[in-house]
């Protein structure tokens, strides 16, 4: 029998969208990493403008995985969980730097217990001194739909530094047991932007694994470089995916109580809201469109 080594492998997964720079700012950051075994893979994903062959020139010890075409974050990262060799697969955005000791906790924790699926650092805002983006998430509101991150915007003075389960992992580093990608399928593709972690969480509970947040491990988050704080294009998703998850993880009264806010209380208030930006409005209600014209949200990609 093959012995298991002591330190297993971890698979980094990053997707780079028209972002050379900043994917190169993350490898440099990883080239500090004190943990000696992991890989990792660069999916440049259909960069319309910018050459990725000038991260593969900058680091070379990487993996580089062409996409002609733009498949969204979990599009992006299925093309490289489908190559990954790790017995722990790690998501990371590539607009995070990372503290050089950031895997060593991680893999500890994962290897402590095996029924737990998922764990995610401490995240804190790149662009603020010393401040929590991320340090768990618990359930979303199961009407409104909402929730918010624990500690975020708080200086973080020790507050959160205790291991806890949370409800879900945060996408900008999310570490995965492969054997759970084995078991469940990838990420839901159907979702293209946002809620993608939500989502896999639900399954990864619904399937009797844990989710961790583990503040020993540390990450900054230099936040929305890809779709802009305040673009159409966020809108678009966050309204669309809302829903989406919302129909893909909810059934019964749950559901119909749901539905019933976002289009009694949501909808209308957001309208309000973007009653004089004409490219959000429409952003908006093309993401009520979607989910009445598309049907078919049950496909999860295997590995």
């Amino acid at each position: 029998m093959k012995k298991r080594p002591a330190q297993p492998l971890v698979s980094i997964v990053s997707v780079n969208y028209d972002q050379p720079q900043v994917t190169c700012e993350m490898l440099a950051s990883l080239r500090q990493v004190t943990y000696p075994n992991f890989e990792t893979l660069i999916v440049d994903n259909g960069s319309p403008t910018t050459d990725p062959q000038m991260i593969k020139e900058g680091y070379p010890e990487i993996q580089l995985i062409i996409s002609k075409e733009n498949l969204g974050f979990a599009g992006g990262n299925n093309l490289a969980l489908r190559q990954a060799k790790g017995e722990y697969v790690l998501l990371l955005n590539n607009d995070t730097e990372v503290a050089p000791d950031f895997l060593d906790s991680l893999v500890s924790l994962m290897e402590s217990d095996e029924k737990i699926g998922i764990a995610s650092s401490k995240i804190r805002y790149f662009h603020e001194d010393n401040v929590i983006q991320y340090a768990g998430i618990p359930a979303l509101n199961p009407i409104t739909s909402r929730g918010g991150s624990d500690g975020d915007k708080e200086v973080d003075h020790g507050q959160h530094d205790k291991v806890k389960q949370t409800h879900y992992a945060h996408g900008a580093c999310m570490m995965i047991r492969a054997s759970v990608l084995r078991e469940l399928g990838l990420l839901y593709e159907g979702y293209f932007l946002y809620y993608e972690e939500y989502d896999f969480a639900e399954r990864v509970r619904q399937a009797g694994y844990s989710i961790y947040y583990q503040p020993n491990s540390t990450i900054w988050h230099k936040e929305s470089i890809s779709t802009g704080k305040n673009s159409p294009l966020k809108t678009y998703y966050l309204n669309r995916n809302r829903v989406l998850f919302l129909r893909r993880n909810s059934s019964g009264s749950r559901f119909l109580l749901a539905m019933l806010y976002f289009h009694i209380i949501s909808l209308p208030k957001n309208t309000l809201k973007y009653l004089f930006s004409k490219a959000h409005l429409s952003a908006l209600y093309r993401g009520v469109v979607w989910n009445i014209s598309n049907r078919n949200i049950n496909i999860n990609p295997q590995l």
